[in-house]
């Protein structure tokens, strides 16, 4: 019996079998509904072909026996459509290795899927603090980030995106001074064309700024009114009057556009959501970010979930998208032991990376240059960038007083390594 996760590999020795014959039907498209059946899309011209029509349908009885309940009976396993190309172009989806004319699309209740990584955006260099879980200090380091390039001149922006479990602006700011609206409400009025009655009030100036500034947007406002029935709504497409739709991480980017043309930070920062899900997916893969800071603590969880995310990624083909802008950060880490701990931590984090992103390092004769790195690369993206576990640093909520409190010493102390990287990171994209 065939599950979800054979369909792929199943369709892939199938379609190899028949290269000949696909390249004379021209492209093709394999979607999977939301159910995870599968059914081809091809081009409607293929119809008036009886030799192209009989690979066709010698293709979908062999599907039918391969793949069981996965798809439709095979009278009822191929739509013909005029628009293959603006299909492509509208959907998310991957090729098949080896199999460049075959493209896999999949339907799916959320609008994000990891696999379409927008190319980096032009401006300011756009770091995301991600986690796959909650708790390991990411919304905590961000603010101190926010902090430390403010004390040197830097123009931060800080975005709250943890929408559904917000509190950096608590960080950042007294609750005095919070704005009177939050991206939520942006994204809200957005759908009615009403962004900008909020845009100019989404945005406080924190008083922890110094020779820099830092602009903090939260996820709502100082007073969050319905903020259930809004966040319901944030996630919706857009469709303007002629008909156009664009999807609810389109939207955010359009808004962080908007700001960065607004506020002209240096850097721009931006917490995301803990986990797999559209609105980290929307924060990694759709808002050009330059750098994906991947929060870990040494755990089985930590590397499983990792695992997950980086071979969809290499599955679908998009790895060399994405894995030069990742950056593993080792979180809290322990004070007993914390060389060794550190050494497991960047061995296990190698072995990951060489699994699933890093590229087999190939005969000398061969011209690819390998995008790999040595275990002991400090410069590696899985030599981890590392932040000292402190218990006045476990708070978020008090942070506000603590970063007022503790001098630029006890800040290095615990956040030294990543704030100097940071440095070093957003200085070079600023000289780019």
């Amino acid at each position: 019996m065939t599950t979800f996760d054979q369909i792929v590999p199943a369709l892939t020795e199938m379609l190899r079998d028949q290269r000949e014959a696909l390249s004379r039907i021209g492209p093709l498209i394999i979607n999977r509904d939301l159910n995870g059946r599968v059914r081809l899309i091809v081009n409607e011209e293929v119809q008036s072909n009886p030799e192209l029509m009989k690979h066709i349908r010698a293709l979908t009885r062999q599907m039918a026996e391969r793949l069981g309940r996965h798809t439709f009976p095979s009278d009822q396993a191929v739509l013909f459509d005029a628009h293959i190309d603006a299909i492509r172009e509208e959907l998310p989806g991957f090729t098949l290795e080896g199999l460049d004319n075959i493209w896999v699309v999949d339907r799916l209740v959320t609008e994000s899927n990891w696999a379409a990584i927008l190319p980096v955006t032009e401006g300011a260099p756009r770091v995301v603090f991600f986690s796959l879980k909650g708790g390991v200090g990411r919304s905590t380091a961000m603010a101190v980030s926010a902090w430390a390039l403010a004390q040197e001149g830097y123009r931060v922006l800080a975005l709250d995106l943890d929408l559904e479990s917000p509190g950096l602006s608590s960080a950042l700011l007294p609750e005095h001074r919070h704005p009177e609206y939050g991206i939520t409400d942006w994204l809200v009025e957005d759908l009615v064309d009403n962004g900008g009655a909020v845009f100019e009030r989404m945005v406080a100036i924190s008083p922890l700024s110094r020779d820099g500034e830092i602009y903090v947007v939260p996820a709502h406002g100082k007073d969050p009114g319905e903020y259930i029935p809004k966040l319901g709504r944030v996630w919706m497409p857009r469709v303007d009057p002629e008909g156009r739709r664009e999807i609810w991480s389109l939207r955010l980017r359009r808004l962080i556009d908007n700001l960065e043309r607004r506020y002209r930070p240096d850097v721009i920062l931006i917490d995301s959501r803990a986990g797999i899900d559209e609105a980290a997916s929307a924060c990694i893969t759709d808002l050009g970010a330059h750098l994906a800071l991947l929060f870990a603590v040494d755990s089985e969880q930590t590397w499983s979930g990792y695992r997950i995310l980086f071979r969809h990624w290499r599955i679908a083909g998009v790895a060399r998208a994405i894995r030069e802008r990742l950056q593993v950060v080792g979180a809290m880490l322990p004070e007993r032991d914390r060389v060794a701990y550190l050494e497991r931590f960047r061995e296990r984090a190698w072995i990951l990376f060489v699994e699933e992103l890093y590229d087999q390092v190939l005969p000398e004769a061969d011209p690819m240059e390998p995008w790999s790195f040595d275990q002991a690369d400090e410069n590696a993206p899985h030599t981890p960038w590392a932040i000292r576990w402190h218990p006045e640093w476990m708070a978020i909520r008090s942070l506000h007083d603590h970063v007022s409190a503790i001098d630029a010493a006890g800040v290095d102390l615990i956040f030294g390594h990543l704030i100097d990287n940071l440095r070093v990171f957003i200085s070079s994209q600023n000289q780019s």
